[in-house]
């Protein structure tokens, strides 16, 4: 009897909790509770910044060291924040872990080689070796020893301040008993309260959204099959938000997509569930197994999307021509591509694939940009599984995002695939404070192809020649 009392007294609550969640989530309503949640968070790291900047200026005091001169000690200030006029917060916008501030000069113009490039090279022609010419090349090899441009983007950005997870902590837990304090209580928190209960809503979620599809599946197609998938994929997105604690801010949302092809930056797969919470996308991609399988199931029960196997994803001129049809058709939702092909660490934009500019009609470009204080969002699949990943984000404080829709784009006259991409991707880098690199993410699997060395070397040929 004791315990079944005790049982009641602590199921009951949960389950009207639940409930409650399911019910605002179906009706598209927030009480507020995550953003006060987040300005919560946001006074404890400061004070945290304050706790550890005092130990930092004791330290100086007992050892006589300049110890504020470490990056370990660097305030919180120098994320340098710009201000949201719109969202009335403010923004973090690092650029990554940049150490070296790189010229230009050496990367060519465009993406691809020409074969008139190559064919062109003075190959034949005298060249007079001058050591002067070969600095750039040095100094260039020299910086990438010491800061890959490239590897970089695939791991975990790194903070300017503690945000009192042990996964990001510079061994500042133990610096004073007050932030020993905090950080024990937080841990307690994010594992024994915070932890079970998304992994409870988590699971909830994944069901209500496999039964809520497989219904609607079965309504004819129409204008009201139309608005019921809006509805129904608009709530179970949003309990599915809630497993992770995601406070989304959306901007200029006049610029929202209706039809035709919306891209955006990469960085996690739960780039679409933030997307998803605010518009109904059909997605395209290749058919995965496992957890990501099992939403690419139940999703395509409901709404048009493009699942492709791993050898249909080869077929680019298959692709295309399936990604074509899908646009025609007006009364489709628009359809989301990352062009990248792959997750970036939430630093950068990298080259964007010419395929889904190819297509024609217009461009709704994206830009969405994660608050690092409050968790990684950067899944690096080479080294987390998919079910790891997970893990992290609902052992994570919370994940804080801005998006932005930016106004439609549309391919001016004659100008080349790759030059529209290159075009939007600048845009989507600009507004989203992204760095903007012309390498090409799937880097991270395979070696630079012999063309780009070819063109390097090119060029370097004609700086001898002094061209």
């Amino acid at each position: 009897m004791i315990w079944t009392a005790i049982l009641d007294f602590f199921c009951i609550p949960f389950i009207v909790f639940i409930s409650f969640l399911i019910i605002l989530s179906a009706v598209n309503k927030s009480v507020g509770v995550r953003r006060a949640y987040v300005k919560l968070l946001l006074k404890i790291f400061e004070f945290g910044r304050l706790s550890i900047e005092s130990a930092a200026k004791e330290r100086q005091k007992q050892d006589g060291e300049t110890s504020l001169n470490n990056p370990q000690d660097r305030k919180l200030d120098d994320i340098n924040p710009t201000y949201s006029k719109k969202s009335g917060r403010t923004i973090p916008t690092t650029n990554g872990n940049t150490l070296i501030s790189r010229d230009s000069v050496l990367l060519p113009t465009s993406n691809e080689p020409t074969a008139s490039d190559i064919e062109n090279s003075p190959k034949d022609e005298e060249i007079r070796f001058n050591l002067e010419k070969c600095l750039d090349y040095i100094k260039a090899g020299v910086e990438s020893i010491i800061e890959d441009e490239v590897t970089s983007r695939f791991e975990a950005e790194e903070l300017k301040s503690w945000n009192l997870l042990t996964r990001t902590n510079r061994h500042y837990e133990f610096i004073s008993w007050k932030i020993t304090l905090i950080w024990m209580t937080g841990f307690a928190v994010r594992y024994f309260i915070l932890m079970p209960l998304r992994v409870f809503v988590c699971f909830v979620g994944v069901v209500w959204l496999t039964v809520c599809t497989a219904i609607v599946g079965y309504i004819k197609d129409g204008e009201y099959k139309r608005r019921m998938v809006d509805q129904v994929l608009g709530h179970c997105f949003s309990v599915l938000s809630s497993a992770i604690s995601a406070v989304i801010y959306y901007h200029n949302v006049e610029n929202r997509p209706t039809n035709g092809i919306c891209v955006a930056n990469h960085t996690s797969p739960i780039d679409v569930l933030v997307l998803m919470c605010d518009k109904t996308y059909s997605l395209i991609g290749q058919r995965h197994g496992g957890f990501l399988g099992l939403l690419q199931r139940a999703l395509a029960r409901a709404s048009p999307h493009i699942w492709f196997e791993r050898g249909e994803a080869k077929d680019r001129h298959a692709v295309a021509e399936r990604l074509k049809q899908h646009v025609s058709n007006p009364n489709n939702p628009p359809i989301l591509i990352f062009p990248e092909g792959t997750c970036i660490n939430n630093t950068s934009v990298m080259q964007f694939k010419k395929g889904s500019f190819e297509v024609g009609g217009v461009i709704y470009p994206v830009a969405i940009k994660y608050d690092p204080r409050f968790g990684d969002a950067f899944w690096n699949s080479s080294k987390y599984s998919m079910m790891q990943y997970l893990y992290m984000m609902m052992t994570s404080w919370a994940i804080v995002c801005d998006v932005w829709y930016l106004p439609p784009m549309y391919r001016q006259e004659g100008e080349s695939a790759i030059d529209f991409a290159n075009r939007v991707k600048s845009v989507i880098a600009k507004q989203g404070g992204l760095v903007d690199l012309v390498w090409d993410g799937q880097l991270k699997r395979m070696k630079p192809k012999k063309e780009w060395r070819e063109l390097q070397q090119v060029e370097f040929a004609k700086r001898l020649k002094g061209d």
